[in-house]
């Protein structure tokens, strides 16, 4: 009995000592694992804080390209753009503008139909400083002045001789190289080229070689402005592009615009005549008095395209630039007045 007591005795401690070690081995386990999901928390945090440093690395790339001053750093990718007086281009590439150009005097391009702030470009630099551009992009009249009062909002490109020169296309190709769309603005100058091709070869069996003149009617003046071969918003796209036949007056002019009186009318020797206003529409009532002045005045009556009904009146706002949608609605509205 009694060595089966020691025997029962010993067996039971060895079960002991086995359950004890089993336990540790578990807790060992347990402790593994957490320290395994422990690890695996903090890679997904260290996945994360990368992705998150990757972004924001993306965002602050540059790059140097050169403008009409000389080497400018822009960032990579512009996300928040303001392109003073060139939005027509940003909406062709489907970008839209933080804010719109604006001038008291000459409103803005309603065409565009953009719902962003204006920027008052006679008022102070404070309502683009509010709308936190990271790319400025100017047109090609900005002065040193604005350009560096430009520069100190946000990283400024001012269009350069050969992208004023080139015309449309040009500029709209270096837009799109600047904010990231080159592919696009190449797609948009090729279906450009062919309505060009397309408009100017339908005008030439239409009319030919008879000539059209554009005018411009400054309301609450008596003079008028005509528009010269060598005017870019114009000129380029109706003379150069599509063919069309000046005047011999506008033929002749070096001026970009000139003043006329309405004593030059009657020997115009237009066969067309496209007529603007300076500011507001057709329809606006402050400018009923200079419409009417017009429109009744003898000496516009004798004028041979009066007397043929070939006047058109146009709407200014994209009339007045020369911009890549503009230039499209212009030839919308030769489309409809002088091949119909």
């Amino acid at each position: 009995m009694v060595a089966f007591a020691r025997t029962r005795k010993i067996l039971w401690s060895g079960m002991v000592g086995l359950l004890i070690a089993v336990t540790v081995l578990t807790g060992c386990g347990n402790s593994g694992e957490k320290q395994t999901e422990g690890s695996t928390n903090k890679g997904n945090a260290v996945s994360t804080e990368t992705t998150a440093t990757a972004e924001n690395a993306e965002k602050s790339e540059t790059r140097v390209v050169k403008d009409f001053f000389g080497d400018v750093k822009i960032p990579a990718k512009p996300q928040r753009i303001a392109a003073i007086y060139l939005e027509d281009y940003l909406a062709a590439l489907g970008v839209e503008p933080i804010v719109q150009w604006y001038h008291p005097m000459w409103g803005k391009q309603e065409y565009l139909k953009l719902s962003v702030p204006q920027y008052d470009i006679t008022g102070s630099i404070e309502s683009l400083l509010e709308a936190k551009p990271d790319l400025i992009i100017s047109d090609g009249y900005a002065s040193p002045e604005i350009y560096e009062k430009y520069s100190k909002v946000a990283p400024t490109y001012r269009l350069t001789d050969e992208d004023v020169g080139g015309g449309a296309s040009a500029i709209l190709r270096t837009i799109g190289d600047l904010v990231g769309e080159s592919e696009k603005a190449e797609q948009l100058i090729k279906d450009y080229d062919q309505k060009v091709a397309d408009m100017k070869s339908k005008l030439q069996a239409k009319i030919g070689t008879e000539s059209v003149a554009v005018i411009r009617l400054n309301i609450g003046e008596k003079d008028l402005n005509i528009l010269g071969i060598k005017n870019k918003f114009v000129g380029s796209i109706l003379y150069k592009e599509l063919g069309l036949t000046p005047p011999k007056l506008v033929a002749e002019m070096e001026k970009f615009i000139d003043t006329i009186s309405m004593e030059v009318i009657p020997n115009l020797g237009a066969d067309h005549i496209i007529v603007l206003t300076s500011n507001g529409s057709w329809s606006s009532p402050e400018n009923k008095e200079s419409i009417d002045n017009l429109l009744n005045d003898p000496l516009w009556k004798t004028n041979s395209a009066v007397k043929n009904g070939n006047v058109y009146f146009v709407e200014r706002t994209y009339w007045q630039t020369g911009a890549f949608t503009a230039n499209q609605l212009k030839m919308e509205d030769l489309e409809k007045h002088l091949l119909q």
